[in-house]
């Protein structure tokens, strides 16, 4: 390999998250919750990472620290080699914007909206002109297979149709990585793989890094590695 070489493959090799001794607790004193206890944790560029974990062991917590929704009591969270703690809540707000997709179990999707609104609505807040954000939001529709769904509203979709309106729009803003918090939750088993090869598949097509918070076994084979949280602590 050459020098040219060595040099153009070096910047894929870096961690987009780097988790180093976060804490997490909740109140004080004897009455502490401590949902993280010092985690420390990598997630490779370029991969879909899956974080398993009983109810209760830290997930959710864990998720809303990497993605700047939540504080650290202790330690340090970087995301594409920016230290978090460096932002106030302006460079937080913009973070979240432009570099961060977040897909939840609920969906999240405006009920008034359609298919096609609802993945705009990101571009629309980043302010992108009209013409180039239709543009996107059609080719997002076509990448999860919803184009024909593109007028209807959430109540006209089914659930699995619903999750990957969620990624569509997770991806408007062509997002360096997308956290997604137990996204198969309130489907069904096939549903559910549908989604999670999806986001296996945008891994691939959009280059994009995931992180995904799962408890079901058969979605975990589907991961390019699988990180175990227990009691707020990272199992080896």
């Amino acid at each position: 390999m050459s020098q040219q070489e060595v040099t153009t493959l070096a910047p894929t090799l870096t961690p987009m998250v780097v988790v180093e001794g976060v804490h997490r607790s909740f109140g004080s004193g004897a009455q502490a919750v401590h949902a993280l206890r010092g985690v420390s944790f990598e997630v490779r560029r370029g991969e879909l990472t899956a974080l398993k974990g009983r109810s209760g062991s830290g997930k959710t917590t864990l998720l809303n620290v990497v993605g700047g929704l939540d504080t650290p009591t202790g330690g340090t969270v970087r995301l594409d080699g920016t230290d978090l703690a460096e932002l106030d809540e302006t460079g937080l707000l913009a973070l979240r914007r432009d570099r961060i997709g977040f897909v939840f179990q609920s969906f999240g999707l405006i009920p008034v909206l359609t298919a096609a609104e609802n993945v705009g609505v990101p571009m629309r807040l980043g302010k992108v002109p009209a013409q180039q954000r239709e543009e996107r939001v059609r080719t997002l529709l076509a990448l999860v297979g919803l184009t024909e769904h593109a007028d209807q509203r959430p109540g006209e979709l089914s659930g699995g149709q619903q999750q990957r309106v969620a990624v569509a729009r997770a991806l408007a803003n062509d997002p360096a990585l997308i956290i997604a918090d137990e996204p198969t939750g309130q489907l069904d088993s096939e549903t559910g793989r549908s989604i999670m090869r999806l986001l296996r598949a945008v891994v691939h097509s959009e280059g994009v890094t995931v992180l995904v918070a799962t408890h079901d076994p058969a979605l975990m084979e589907l991961a390019d590695r699988v990180v175990e949280l227990r009691d707020g602590h990272i199992v080896e």
